[in-house]
C-alpha cells in the first residue's frame, strides 16, 4: 500500500459545507426577523471568503474574522440594532446541524478503513461546530482523529499546523502520509509546505490558477482507493 495515512480537510472534501452553510444562514436571520435572499448570501459570501483568505494568509486571526463578517454585513446592508457577534454566535450553533456529507463520502472512508488505513480529519472550522457536525455524520467509525486549526493556534496551510498534526499522529512518516482536499490554497499550499504528497479533490474540474506542485488529483472521492493501493 502506497500510503496508509489519510489526512482529509473536512468541508466540501468529506462534508457538504454549501448546504450547511445555507441552512444555518437561513435559520439565523430568520430567527433575528431578518429576511435571507441571493443577494443577501452574495454579499455575505464576499466578505466571509475574503477574510479566509486573510486568515490563510496569516493577516488577521480567527477570532477576528469571526467578528467582523456579520458586522461588515450588516454595515453594507445597513442593518442596525442587531448584536453581530451574538449573531455569529447563533449561526455557529445553527452551522453545526449541517452534517450532511459529500457524496461517496462515507463509503469511501468505510473502503480506506478495511484496508488498513488511518483516517484524520484536518479543518480550519471552529472548533465546537466541525466536532458537532463530524460527530452526526457517520463518519466517526472510520476516523482516527480530528485537528481544528482552532485548538492547534495556527490554519491550514501554516507549516505549524501541520507539525502539530504530526506530532499528534502514531509513528507518523511523511513518505506514508497523502493530503486529500479541495482547497488550493489551505490543503495543497499546506501540503507543500509540509513537504507532503498531495491528492486535490477537484469535483468542478478548476485550473490550478495557483500552480502549486500537486501530486493527484481527483474528480470523484472513489478515485482516493486506487491511489492509496499504488
Amino acid at each position: 500500500m502506497k500510503y496508509d495515512i489519510l489526512l482529509l480537510d473536512a468541508d466540501e472534501t468529506l462534508m457538504d459545507f454549501p448546504d450547511a452553510e445555507h441552512q444555518a444562514l437561513v435559520r439565523t436571520f430568520g430567527e433575528h426577523g431578518l429576511s435571507f435572499d441571493e443577494q443577501v448570501d452574495q454579499l455575505y459570501q464576499s466578505i466571509n471568503q475574503g477574510l479566509w483568505r486573510q486568515l490563510e494568509r496569516g493577516e488577521i486571526t480567527k477570532d477576528q474574522l469571526l467578528s467582523a463578517r456579520f458586522a461588515r454585513l450588516f454595515e453594507a446592508l445597513h442593518i442596525e440594532g442587531i448584536d453581530s457577534d451574538e449573531f455569529n454566535r447563533k449561526y455557529l450553533y445553527n452551522l453545526g446541524f449541517g452534517s450532511r456529507t459529500m457524496p461517496d463520502a462515507l463509503e469511501t472512508c468505510r473502503a480506506l478503513h478495511q484496508l488498513g488505513c488511518r483516517l484524520y480529519v484536518l479543518t480550519n472550522g471552529v472548533s465546537a461546530t466541525q466536532r458537532r457536525r463530524l460527530g452526526a455524520s457517520g463518519l466517526m467509525p472510520y476516523l482516527s482523529d480530528i485537528f481544528v486549526s482552532e485548538e492547534a493556534g495556527q490554519p491550514k496551510p501554516a507549516l505549524a499546523y501541520f507539525q502539530y498534526v504530526f506530532e499528534r499522529i502514531p509513528e507518523f512518516e511523511p513518505s506514508r502520509a497523502l493530503m486529500v482536499g479541495d482547497s488550493l490554497s489551505s490543503d495543497m499550499e499546506g501540503a507543500r509546505r509540509a513537504g507532503l504528497d498531495a491528492c486535490w479533490f477537484n469535483a468542478k474540474g478548476l485550473a490550478n490558477g495557483q500552480n502549486i506542485p500537486i501530486r493527484y488529483e481527483i474528480a470523484a472521492l472513489p478515485e482516493l482507493i486506487g491511489i492509496v493501493e499504488g
